[in-house]
């Protein structure tokens, strides 16, 4: 079973469709769907989507691309709607929140405020944090060591090396989606390759960032199977393994969402986790 990390299953491109989109997902083997939220407005949105899909949790923040029009107030309406999440087994923790220096016309200084407001939110409640790092893995990275947020996924990652690995130092998992399966994404490829399995999680972000044999078009969940045979492909292992593994490191990344069903630590399609012949 594949979990999609990153899903905004919110999202209006799938208002016409929604239902058949997510049994496309069971169909293909998605047990899991994790919907973070993208600012106040769709908060109670997310909530209510994640406990009508099978297997399907939340989580809650203010993405950097929000921040121009989001408010003071909408941070208290945060912590409010954290507070009241902390008994729902759906809710898995702060997120989507980091920064973005891609897109222009976003103000360093809002977006940060609320990004660091967010982290000791998370510190605070002792949540993992999903993080935006588009073009600013440093200092995304930077926020989390000084607000001591050590769990959660760096989503889409699309760094260095260098960077990958003071992600992991620091606890969190890396999300590759359909980045990786664009032969000219060199460095993402060799990062999928090179990096410790238990490093990597699968996400597709749909409706975005779709896989090659979409470009350009929708993304849906049903995508992270397919997207995770590329990167065992890659790896040169099997798709199951690749499937378990993946899984069980949505759920340590998420500590909320519990051990992984039918899973028992340290094995997976008869092979020990860490052994010479099993997967890195």
């Amino acid at each position: 079973m594949w979990i999609d990390s990153h899903c905004h299953l919110d999202a209006s491109e799938f208002d016409p469709d929604r239902d058949a989109v997510i049994g496309d997902a069971q169909r293909a083997r998605v047990s899991c769907i994790v919907i973070p939220s993208v600012g106040r407005a769709n908060f109670g949105t997310v909530r209510e989507l994640a406990h009508r899909t099978p297997g399907a949790v939340y989580a809650l923040g203010i993405h950097p691309m929000y921040t121009p029009h989001a408010r003071e107030s909408d941070l208290e309406a945060l912590r409010f709607e954290v507070e009241a999440s902390l008994d729902d087994p759906r809710f898995v923790g702060i997120g989507e929140i980091g920064l973005d220096y891609f897109v222009p016309g976003l103000d360093d200084a809002r977006q940060t405020a609320f990004y660091e407001a967010q982290l000791r939110l998370a510190r605070e409640f002792d949540l993992p944090a999903i993080c935006h790092v588009r073009k600013s893995q440093d200092k995304v990275l930077k926020g989390l060591r000084t607000f001591n947020v050590r769990r959660g996924i760096a989503h889409a990652f699309n760094g260095s090396a260098q960077q990958a690995d003071a992600f992991v130092s620091h606890g969190f998992k890396l999300g590759f989606g359909g980045n990786v399966t664009f032969e000219r994404a060199k460095q993402i490829r060799r990062l999928a390759v090179d990096l410790p399995l238990d490093a990597i999680v699968l996400e597709t972000d749909a409706p975005d960032i779709a896989p090659a044999w979409r470009y350009k078009q929708r993304n849906t969940p049903d995508q992270v199977a397919r997207i995770g045979e590329v990167l065992a492909a890659l790896r040169g292992i099997d798709a199951q393994a690749c499937a378990w593994h993946t899984s069980r490191n949505v759920h340590n990344a998420l500590p909320r969402m519990g051990p992984p069903m039918g899973q028992t630590t340290g094995q997976a399609t008869g092979q020990a986790t860490g052994s010479p012949a099993g997967p890195r």
